[in-house]
């Protein structure tokens, strides 16, 4: 099972993906051709426009998102998660890769790429990991509410 699991400074763009898969790509690209990938899923997390305010209790409208994280913890974190949940879910690969620092509206803060034998697998896997994602991984959101 491939396991790519990296904390990247500002929003994943695709220069980032790019340097953050740069040490396995070689090894991805063989998966996707080998025939035994029978499903493959990706969810973006893209910073919406309002987010519920705990002060005012209604939605306000946003200019980002301020992640923050102890990255030994987090990177340690998001790796077991990913770990786990490949074992968990018999997955061939798993690519989970998280910002830190500002993230502005309408760009990705999280990439969650899934390879699998089947569907149902890849399915379970990706639900089940954003869940645990939230529990689990040492990293914090705060809003950084528009003017």
């Amino acid at each position: 099972m491939i396991v790519v699991a990296v904390i990247v400074e500002g929003p994943l763009t695709g220069e980032g993906e790019h340097s953050a898969l740069a040490g396995t790509a070689a090894e991805l690209d063989a998966l996707a051709h080998s025939g035994s990938v029978g499903a493959t899923l990706r969810f973006e997390g893209i910073v919406r426009r309002n987010e519920l305010s705990a002060y005012h209790g209604r939605e306000q409208a946003l200019r980002a998102l301020h992640y923050q994280s102890y990255d030994p913890m987090a990177q340690r974190g998001l790796e077991t998660l990913a770990r786990e949940m490949g074992e968990k879910h018999g997955l061939l690969s798993i690519i989970a890769l998280h910002s830190r620092g500002n993230v502005n509206v309408g760009e990705v803060s999280f990439v969650l790429e899934i390879a699998a034998p089947h569907r149902a697998e890849a399915l379970a896997a990706m639900a089940d990991f954003i869940d645990r994602l939230k529990q689990d991984v040492p990293i914090w959101k705060q809003p950084v509410w528009a003017e």
